[in-house]
């Protein structure tokens, strides 16, 4: 593991190497590599007005990691406006470091808000290949939409990244990932099979990262849009909360070690910007990014700060899920959300949400009076939902809609202060998209999910198939596509837009239109 001191020396100069205007010659500027050092591809994300932050990842043998390579490396990246590179409009030199896996974050300022624009790195030679991104609009622009997708929930183990396929070809101004980019375990029937298993230091959770970065099919989808992302708990390992270890840490681990090691090997396989850092044994992942007057997208993080399960993590309700004391984002976190909810001026508020908010009452199936709920989601802490509910009250933040992932279906629905009153006003529209490849290839609606509808009237739609969400945000009203494809366990196959949703603006709550 490696110690503090030379994590902080390594941030030390990444930070002077992306932001000193100077021309250093960096050791090693001439290395060269036995293969080719970009094959877990390139990246962009978090789009400013103004830049973005460009990644990549050195690693000529993915399944040795750092092993062999020299520290540091001397790494060129160039943007140009155009996909043949002729007219290069801003270039830089960083240093990929071991301590943080060969890994380069470079933060493009500058540039032309709303536009597209093209870049590449070259080290040792090698040239990698070329990524397409995107500036967010000017701060003050009217744009006439902003088109983004939202997914979840890819077991590399589970099937083929065919959904990615599909949303690199797509136009979109960027990509929302919801949580559970890579998953921390073995699976039963298995289309193609993890290197590791459980992984739990720096080293492995890299190697871990590296094959599901290997994958074209994500890397197309990455190199394709900019991306904004944050974890849920399979980044680190199942179900785990705050400071306590989920269902599989081995009896006896130092948890707080496996999530520092997760953390960071998060940070460097993500395009993430320097304030994302771990630091202090947690990694900064929540954040507000404006998109002109149109939108906002505001992350959160439901995973990092919250309190304990409780009634055991199990499926019987107790009287600890209403507890005040408890909570979801952490207090500190509740109280910058409410503040965003409260300054935010986009007509539409978009929060990219892990584990879904609306309630989900279920009769057990053994035959139980008691309904049951999900500890691990919102309804678990039911004191805390009323709090971000009472944000969006006291805000009144323009059309706030929630995108969720977690649950590998596709829920629709109506938020709302008391889910057990009909009369009970909408506050927002809630979309829970299904998964990329967990669960495989999913169902078609049961007799089971009917009930579930019936005990549930907020809720307007469930599917299980996998798939995404295609938005599309309007002046006049946010049109949501689920695309689903048939199947994740064969290759290829192709999307289909299985139902569309709208919600108008100044009217909280959605509808299906098809």
């Amino acid at each position: 593991m490696f110690s503090r001191r030379t994590f902080l020396g390594a941030i030390g100069s990444v930070i002077a190497s992306e932001y000193s205007r100077s021309v250093t010659v960096l050791a090693q500027a001439s290395n060269t590599f036995s293969a080719d050092p970009f094959q877990l591809g390139v990246a962009s994300g978090d789009p400013a007005w103004d830049g973005f932050v460009l990644w990549t990842r050195l690693a000529p043998d993915p399944l040795r990691g750092d092993e062999g390579l020299a520290n540091p490396i001397h790494v060129r990246w160039e943007v140009a406006t155009d996909e043949s590179m002729h007219h290069v409009v801003k270039r830089g030199q960083i240093a990929a470091v071991s301590e943080l896996g060969h890994s380069v974050h470079v933060e493009v300022s500058g540039l032309k808000p709303g536009r597209k624009y093209f870049y590449r790195f070259h080290a040792g030679g090698a040239t990698s290949p070329i990524g397409r991104t995107k500036t967010a609009p000017a701060l003050r622009s009217q744009q006439d939409s902003t088109k983004f997708a939202f997914i979840s929930c890819q077991h590399y183990e589970n099937g083929y990244y065919n959904v990615h396929r599909e949303i690199a070809q797509d136009d979109l101004d960027v990509v929302l990932f919801l949580g559970d980019y890579m998953y921390e375990h073995h699976t039963k029937n298995s289309v193609r099979r993890h290197r590791l298993d459980s992984p739990s230091t720096l080293d492995e959770y890299r190697r871990h990262h590296a094959q599901y970065k290997e994958d074209v099919d994500l890397q197309a989808c990455h190199a394709a849009h900019p991306w904004l992302v944050t974890f849920d708990d399979h980044e680190v390992e199942d179900n785990w909360a705050s400071t306590n270890p989920g269902h599989a840490s081995p009896k006896g681990e130092d948890f707080l070690a496996r999530r520092v090691a997760a953390f960071q090997a998060y940070y460097e396989n993500m395009p993430l910007r320097i304030a994302s850092l771990p630091k202090d044994n947690s990694i900064k992942i929540y954040r507000s990014l404006p998109y002109g007057q149109l939108a906002r997208f505001t992350v959160v993080d439901t995973r990092q700060f919250r309190s304990k399960q409780p009634c055991d993590d199990g499926r019987k309700a107790c009287a600890a899920r209403m507890d005040a004391g408890k909570t979801m984002m952490g207090f500190e976190q509740e109280r910058w959300f409410a503040n965003v909810m409260r300054s935010t001026t986009a007509k539409w508020n978009t929060v990219a949400n892990q584990v879904m908010i609306a309630q989900l009452k279920e009769m057990p199936t053994n035959g139980g009076s008691e309904p049951v709920y999900n500890m691990d989601q919102w309804d678990g802490y039911t004191a805390a939902r009323q709090r971000l509910f009472a944000a969006l009250a006291a805000g009144k933040p323009s059309n706030p809609v929630f995108v969720t992932g977690d649950v590998h279906q596709t829920w629709v629905g109506n938020l709302k202060p008391d889910f057990d009153v009909p009369s009970s006003p909408v506050v927002a529209t809630e979309l829970v998209g299904t998964s990329v490849t967990s669960g495989g290839n999913g169902q078609v609606h049961g007799q089971h999910i009917a009930e579930i509808l019936r005990l549930n009237p907020h809720v307007v739609y469930n599917d299980a198939r996998r798939g995404y969400f295609r938005c599309e945000l309007t002046s006049s009203e946010m049109r949501s596509e689920e695309r689903v494809v048939s199947s994740v366990t064969e290759k290829g196959t192709k999307a289909i837009t299985a139902a569309t949703f709208l919600t108008k603006d100044g009217l909280p709550g959605v509808t299906q239109v098809n």
